[in-house]
């Protein structure tokens, strides 16, 4: 088992700036891959942005390109999401996944964390 920690959410100002942390209990094969999913109210839970623990390879959703980094500290098990330039739109529960490959599909991440609530107010 994998167990998933999500911190760093909050309120923040249109614009401003927040960074998430995702703590991995350990990295295994199921796992190869962490992600950022989140879910705003009376919405699908969407993917914003992962990272392949080994290659580093990312992929970022559209919405979020140019204003969220996703990075990995691979000696700490750990992932962050800073996110620079938010919109209310923003505005959602973040969740931390882990999964064995890199893809927006929600189905294929079997590991999730509890998720951090951010709001961005106008």
């Amino acid at each position: 088992q994998v167990q998933l920690v999500e911190s760093g959410g909050g309120l923040v100002q249109a614009g401003g700036s927040r960074r998430l942390t995702c703590a991995a209990s350990r990295r295994t094969d199921s796992t190869r891959t962490m992600a950022w999913f989140r879910q705003a109210p009376g919405k699908e839970r969407e993917f914003v942005a992962g990272i392949n623990w080994s290659n580093g390879i990312i992929d970022y959703a559209d919405s979020v390109k140019n204003r969220f980094t996703i990075s990995r500290v691979i000696a700490m098990n750990t992932v962050h999401l800073q996110m620079n330039g938010l919109k209310p739109e923003d505005t959602a529960i973040y969740y931390c996944a882990g999964g064995p490959t890199l893809t927006s599909q929600v189905r294929w991440y079997a590991y999730w964390g509890q998720g951090t609530q951010v709001t961005v107010s106008s």
